[in-house]
């Protein structure tokens, strides 16, 4: 364990290159891809994360930035054929969205995407069947300008093809998400949280989240739906968890993407909106991160990665679980 301060890129990488070495050893020469799922909270550094680390993978000592001497000192074989799945790739289609939200009319959380029970699982389940198959597979985009911003699934032959003759097989899957690993409470567990959150926020304290503020019943559905999601979880060979030590930063760092994004595009949220749009997510911050960093692999040691992540993004801990 290291209480340092410390480069994110550089740690995971390392853990990366050793989990594959393993996973290799274990498969003889058969080709069976790795599994790797990322979690952090919106803003924290996970598209980053995957980005770097795919095209350090892929072009090893090619990769021009801090992680170049680093790749070379690990002499590990490179051009490892790596394929990054979003969470938000498997949303549901808009159609299926409204008809959710129209079933739940008084339940803030499901009104849009984003929580537990607006994703596709069986679409999420059968792509990576496929790719554990080193099956020629279609893999989903998801557009979130659709519909003034509501999204919407891309049609099909808008999706990219992997494992097709001819090419490299996949080796590494990285699936990221903002609630990949949540595990679901008990409902005696959860109405204990919803009830302290309840009690904090009606008796004036400094309650900063946003769990007693939605009805017993509203998040009570979302943590029925995550059940679903450990066939996910499940899944994974390995998870990396970007920890945000006070998970409070989220409206910060949101606030500092929109910021990029109206300097790129000219246009964007609004800082009210961009605390509207956290707000949505939080309760499950709030009732599933401390199970996260619990572990969530029973029996496998090691299988978890926990970067305790500072505001100014530079990991304060790391821990193996």
């Amino acid at each position: 364990m290291s209480k340092e301060p410390s480069d994110t890129l550089q740690i995971c990488l390392s853990y990366i290159l050793e989990q594959l070495r393993r996973h290799d050893e274990n498969c003889d020469d058969e080709i069976v891809p790795f599994f790797l799922g990322i979690n952090g909270v919106q803003g924290i550094g996970k598209s980053f994360l995957v980005s770097c680390s795919r095209q350090a993978l892929r072009s090893g000592t090619e990769f021009i930035n801090k992680v170049q001497m680093f790749l070379i000192l690990a002499r590990v074989n490179h051009d490892v054929r790596t394929i990054v799945l979003s969470l938000d790739d498997f949303y549901l289609t808009h159609d299926d969205q409204v008809q959710l939200a129209v079933h739940h009319p008084k339940n803030p959380l499901v009104q849009h995407r984003g929580q537990p029970s607006t994703h596709d699982l069986p679409l999420a389940l059968s792509v990576l069947a496929s790719l554990r198959g080193g099956q020629e597979t279609d893999i989903p985009s998801y557009d979130k300008s659709a519909f003034n911003g509501q999204g919407d699934r891309k049609p099909r032959d808008q999706w990219t093809q992997v494992n097709k003759n001819g090419q490299q097989p996949v080796r590494l899957v990285i699936l990221e998400g903002w609630c990949l690993g949540f595990r679901a409470l008990n409902d005696a567990q959860l109405t204990a949280c919803w009830t302290d959150a309840v009690k904090q926020c009606t008796q004036g304290s400094h309650y900063r989240g946003r769990l007693g503020h939605n009805r017993l019943e509203d998040v009570l559905l979302i943590n029925e739906a995550l059940k679903g999601y450990d066939a996910l979880t499940d899944q994974l060979d390995a998870l990396i968890h970007l920890d945000a030590e006070d998970p409070q930063y989220v409206y910060e760092w949101r606030l500092e993407q929109e910021d990029q994004l109206r300097r790129e595009r000219g246009s964007g949220m609004t800082n009210a909106e961009v605390a509207n749009f956290v707000d949505g997510y939080y309760p499950s911050y709030e009732l599933f991160t401390n199970g996260l960093r619990s572990g969530v692999f029973a029996n496998r040691i090691g299988a978890q990665l926990r970067l305790v992540i500072r505001k100014d993004r530079l990991v304060k801990e790391v821990i193996n679980l």
